[in-house]
């Protein structure tokens, strides 16, 4: 006995220590490629969706698939009672981080668990609502107030590291991607259907993939059901606008006994979207900052009845339609006034689960979600200024003076907003699928499996109407180039052009087109996104496969498993939109694809256990290889410690690296046109300070005059996009050290306070249009000036080239306090307290390997909207007597300085506004339950808060970090039986 004793403790030994030397994550998913980057970039006369100055970073991990259930066979409500979704269930569990099961509170990563109630109290209609009130979720992912380019998607990121270094897992495995943002689109999913959400705020490379660098979100959906429910909820702001309607059901069988169980889910979503001119802080939008209210400029400088640059002036129409004034400001158009402020969705979604019993070593299990998503989103009419990339058509539209309709008797170059067109109305349809099949149980002697294969499919169609066909509008003005192939050629005026062309109506330019001639020139997009995932998975484990042989020793648990995943994805621009025959932003085709082989090993060992100052040592490993069919080879590695001197205090810390190889995106993205939020340096010479005179000096080397220059973009900026084979992947460290704190003396009571902090090298991403201008025109870095073009006849930006890069690197660090406590007052009153507060401690960057490292902690970039507050806090009250319960819940974010990516703003550099205060907001919701009727009531944003002001040129504030406020006052009714 005592020889097979040492034998086994030879071999554990061996075996753990091999483990922390190689350290690889536990039971969960396998890596994975995510992208912050939305791929269709943003259009004219809107603010770019995300911040490219803003980077990505390493962090936490997911929760891996327990094999028994977690939710009870019988319901009796439509929301899970415990934190872990189950009624009564025990208290060891396998929670995200780790592959083995583990009591909750001695977990030694940082986990959150957000329960179903906490989710539908908030009346949040979409997973990615409710998620963007934690502190810890960061502006730099994707949200439905966010309505330019994104297609309707929903993606989380996880401290402002970006939504392609955040992991997202269904059950604790992998799901289907969107096609167009590739990430894991929340709205897709049915928030009915989701029993808690586990986020390991903590690196999670080595147990789940490269991707899940700044940490994982396991959203656990409810199984095993033997009931059914009906839930239906609306909603309405206090304005009458931001319809919301929900309806849900699921229908649960068990059989044989218990054995099996078959459960179906349903739901419908619909949201309304609200538009700019229907929110008074909005509906005018100032695109500058000047320190003089009388300078202050709001909409676009080009109007619909079209502006004429000749040699003496720029004119405009008068209003009566015969003669011209001279442009004033008074001329500039509002864009704001016919643009979405957040989009309109519509989702649906199907799921069917089962599993049977067959015997404790075999249980098949399959599943299966389906989701057909649309959306809906307006911008304003489409501006013309001439050709984009990468088109040959004229660069400039220069009307000849000897045109019969041209009165001003020289050259004109026009620019023109094609209100004739109709507004520019994207709406895209998506679907949705994910299939699991599997089979686990029971090999022997408390070794568990778990085998399984996923296929996902998304498929996203997207149209956008009035973007015009530039070549068919030259043909309705009779004018054609000298040389076709030359985008700085003459136009010259020949009529034949139009009278050659069926349906063309000859017109003139200098009047609005007839409606037979706006049909001609018009056009409608159309382009195509695919994604398709394979992934074969093997999961093993063993809670208890030895106990230390020492006194107070305790368990020694083991897992390890195996996977294989392909991942493809494609992007199908329009054919005339990739010509750059269109107005809108042009694009190629994008595809590529990778498959990655992976094995990971975890080793969990309680050193002590009820032993004088260990009530708990627990030490724990885990090592990771992936081979990529892209890069090769890596090892991640993480090692951990949970000390519990005594039963009400506990400390714990983690150290892991990461290793995110580029996404299909980064890699081998075609060519594509967006426009940036920024400001042309010629157009706003006074705002650089000392360095002024030289940005007038380089913009006068290029024949502009900076006191009377004028950008045709309102605060944006043309720029190439595009992928770069060439890209090495990211490496990243993380650590955490923390206290939990659940006190006997103060029953319900449970506290922690963690540091955290990430490192990140090679970062991948996009430098920001503002950086790569300043850094050529203030003369800081004169190489960045090859990365720009003008227009030879306007000096207007033609195109700022900015492709994917290893920038630089990362450092963000921080503390994370979290705070539950549960007190019965009486016999029928319970009161519960949670708060999550976030203090950033640094958000360090280098904007280019080896380069100056900035400081954006407590700054907004002002110009996208993504932001690093220093402190945001999420607290709520709930009050529970007998049936009814009260629930208060506030939010807090922290002001910010605004940053331009390069330097604070200030006033001694001219800015009028340079700053955000902190903003409160408050929601508040009443339930009661009935027999087996539920009821809810509540108020969001109570005191109708409106978000802080940011010039951003494109709402007036900043999506990603007040999007919330965008609805205003919002009130909801939602009724639930089960049967």
């Amino acid at each position: 006995m005592i020889s097979i004793g040492k034998k086994r403790t030879l071999l554990l030994a061996s075996a753990l220590g091999a483990g922390l030397a190689f350290a690889q994550t536990g039971l969960a998913q396998a890596a994975a490629t995510q992208t912050t980057h939305t791929h269709k970039t943003v259009k004219k006369s809107r603010k770019s969706v995300a911040q490219a100055v803003a980077p990505a970073v390493v962090t936490p991990a997911p929760l891996a698939a327990s094999t028994s259930r977690t939710v009870a066979a019988q319901r009796t409500d439509f929301a899970p009672v415990t934190e872990s979704g189950a009624r009564g269930g025990s208290e060891n569990i396998v929670v995200t981080g780790s592959a083995l099961s583990t009591s909750n509170n001695a977990n030694a990563n940082p986990v959150q668990i957000v329960t179903a109630k906490q989710i539908l109290q908030t009346g949040a209609t979409t997973i990615g609502d409710y998620l963007q009130r934690l502190p810890s979720v960061g502006s730099s992912g994707t949200y439905n107030s966010q309505t330019n380019g994104t297609g309707g998607s929903s993606c989380v990121d996880l401290r402002n590291l970006g939504q392609n270094r955040t992991l997202v897992l269904i059950d604790g495995k992998r799901t289907t991607l969107n096609g167009n943002n590739s990430c894991v689109d929340l709205n897709t999913i049915n928030v009915y259907q989701v029993s808690s959400i586990e986020i390991l705020k903590d690196g999670g490379s080595e147990l789940y993939g490269a991707d899940a660098v700044a940490g994982v979100i396991n959203i656990k959906m409810r199984h095993d059901l033997n009931d059914a429910n009906i839930t239906v909820r609306g909603g309405i702001s206090d304005v009458g606008d931001g319809q919301t309607g929900q309806i849900s059901g699921y229908k649960g069988w068990n059989f044989d006994h218990g054995k099996g169980n078959v459960t179906l889910f349903g739901s419908y979503m619909t949201k309304s979207g609200i538009m700019q001119r229907n929110r008074a802080w909005s509906k005018n939008v100032q695109t500058n900052d000047p320190v003089d209210a009388s300078d202050l400029l709001f909409g676009s400088s080009i109007p619909t009845a079209g502006k004429y640059f000749t040699d003496e002036g720029t004119y405009v129409p008068n209003a009566s339609g015969s003669g011209y004034h001279t442009s004033t400001s008074a001329d500039r158009y509002n864009y704001g006034s016919q643009q979405s402020l957040t989009n309109s969705l519509q989702n649906s979604t199907l799921s069917f689960d089962a599993h049977y019993d067959v015997n404790p070593h075999f249980t098949p299990y399959a599943n299966f979600q389906y989701s057909h998503r649309t959306s809906s989103t307006m911008l304003a009419p489409e501006p013309m200024t001439g050709s984009i990339y990468p088109s040959t058509l004229p660069s400039s539209l220069v009307i000849p003076a000897n045109a019969p309709y041209n009165t001003f008797g020289e050259d004109v170059l026009m620019y023109k907003r094609y209100g004739e067109w109709g507004n520019r109305r994207t709406e895209t349809a998506t679907d949705t699928y994910t299939a699991i099949a599997g089979a686990k149980g029971e090999i022997i002697h408390g070794w568990m499996y778990d085998l399984s294969y996923t296929y996902g499919w998304n498929q996203v169609m997207s149209q956008m109407s009035g973007v015009g066909n530039y070549a068919k509008l030259l043909q309705s003005y009779g004018l054609e180039q000298v040389d076709p192939t030359d985008s700085n050629s003459a136009l010259v005026y020949n009529p034949s052009v139009c009278q050659a062309s069926s349906g063309c109506v000859l017109s003139d330019p200098f009047k609005p087109l007839s409606s037979a001639a706006a049909a001609y020139s018009n056009y409608t997009s159309h382009d195509h996104y695919y994604y398709q995932l394979r992934d074969l998975n093997l999961r093993i484990h063993n809670n208890h496969v030895a106990t230390m042989p020492w006194k107070g020793g305790g368990d020694v648990g083991f897992a390890l498993g195996m996977e294989h995943r392909g991942e493809q994805l494609s992007y199908h621009p329009d054919a005339v939109v990739a010509s750059g025959d269109t107005l809108t932003n042009s694009a190629s085709y994008t595809g590529g694809g990778f498959n990655v082989t992976e094995g990971y090993l975890e080793g969990k060992a309680t050193l002590l256990r009820d032993v004088f100052l260990a009530k708990d040592l627990t030490i724990d490993a885990q090592g990771r290889y992936s081979s990529y069919s892209t890069f090769g080879g890596t090892k991640n590695w993480k090692a951990s410690i949970n000390w519990a001197p005594i039963q009400d205090i506990r400390f714990r810390a983690t150290i892991g690296t990461s290793y995110r190889q580029p996404n299909v995106y980064e890699l081998y993205s075609g060519g594509s046109l967006g426009y940036a939020s920024a400001t042309d340096p010629c157009a706003q010479a006074s705002a650089y300070g000392s360095l002024s005179a030289a940005v007038v000096a380089n913009c006068a080397k290029q024949g502009i005059n900076t006191s009377s220059f004028v950008a045709a973009n309102s605060g944006q900026i043309p720029t190439l996009y595009g992928g770069n084979a060439a890209l090495k992947p990211e490496t990243g460290r993380t650590y955490t050290v923390g206290t939990v704190i659940t006190p006997r003396w103060l029953p319900g009571l449970s506290a922690s306070v963690e540091y955290w902090h990430y490192t990140v090298k090679n970062m991948i991403a996009y430098l920001s249009s503002q950086y790569i201008v300043d850094q050529c025109y203030t003369g800081a870095d004169t190489k960045y000036c090859s990365n720009i073009t003008r227009v030879s006849s306007t000096n207007q930006l033609n195109s700022v080239t900015d492709y994917y890069a290893n920038i630089g690197g990362l450092r963000t660090s921080g503390i994370d306090f979290d705070l539950d406590y549960r007190i019965r007052v009486t016999r029928q009153d319970v009161v519960t307290l949670g708060n999550n507060f976030q203090q950033l401690v640094s958000y360090l960057q280098q904007n280019e390997p080896g380069g100056q490292w900035y400081n954006y902690a407590g700054r907004l970039m002002y110009q996208s909207g993504t932001g690093q507050p220093r402190v945001r806090d999420y607290a709520t009250v709930n009050w529970q007597h007998g049936n009814w319960g009260v629930t208060y819940m506030m939010k807090y974010t922290g002001g910010m300085v605004w940053n331009n990516g390069s330097q604070d703003l200030s006033t001694e550099l001219g800015y009028g506004r340079y700053k955000t205060p902190g903003i409160f907001s408050h929601d508040l919701t009443i339930d009661y339950r009935l027999d087996r009727w539920k009821f809810q009531a509540g108020v969001n944003n109570l005191f109708d808060k409106q978000p802080p002001f940011v010039a951003d040129a494109s709402t007036n504030s900043a999506a990603g970090l007040y999007g919330d406020l965008y609805l205003g006052r919002y009130v909801f009714l939602q009724a639930g039986v089960n049967f």
